[in-house]
């Protein structure tokens, strides 16, 4: 893992979340992609670095501390540890992954944003599915860019 690329990618990418995309109603949650990818493409130990740092991230542009390092942290590991029995290689598969683990973990670090005493929503199923999907349809889009950026081979052709 090159963790200097990760860090400016990181950056990077809260950065867009919190600045340029925060401007539209639903929006693609760029960390939830990150955390997808590198779930997939990474070892388990680098995956579960990735996704507690991530959270961090998402928290650090959220309104609480917490819930997103909890939430991207469970479920960016419980991917990982998935993707050591299924094969999550194919887009409609990643995409699947991207919305199932944004809705998750949206939810959760909704509800566990109320144990702290945030404001209730009433529209947050609706708001965090359409966040998944958005991302769902961006997020394997984005993850050829991010695997040459991070220097991970995607495919890895052996002989017959």
């Amino acid at each position: 893992m090159r963790w200097f690329r990760f860090a400016a990618l990181l950056v990077f990418a809260t950065l867009l979340q919190a600045g340029l995309l925060s401007n539209l109603r639903y929006k693609p949650d760029l960390l939830l992609i990150l955390v997808v990818f590198f779930s997939i493409y990474c070892s388990t130990y680098e995956a579960i670095i990735t996704s507690f740092t991530i959270g961090f991230a998402y928290d650090l542009i959220g309104q609480s501390m917490g819930p997103g390092i909890i939430a991207f942290g469970i479920f960016g590991t419980l991917l990982a540890y998935l993707h050591r029995v299924i094969a999550i290689r194919k887009m409609p598969y990643q995409a699947g992954a991207i919305l199932a683990i944004g809705f998750l973990s949206g939810i959760s670090i909704y509800y566990l944003s109320l144990a702290k005493g945030a404001a209730h929503n009433a529209g947050i199923y609706k708001s965090v599915f359409a966040a998944s999907i958005y991302s769902g349809i961006v997020g394997p889009f984005l993850f050829l860019p991010t695997a040459w950026w991070m220097r991970i081979k995607t495919h890895r052709f052996t002989r017959s």
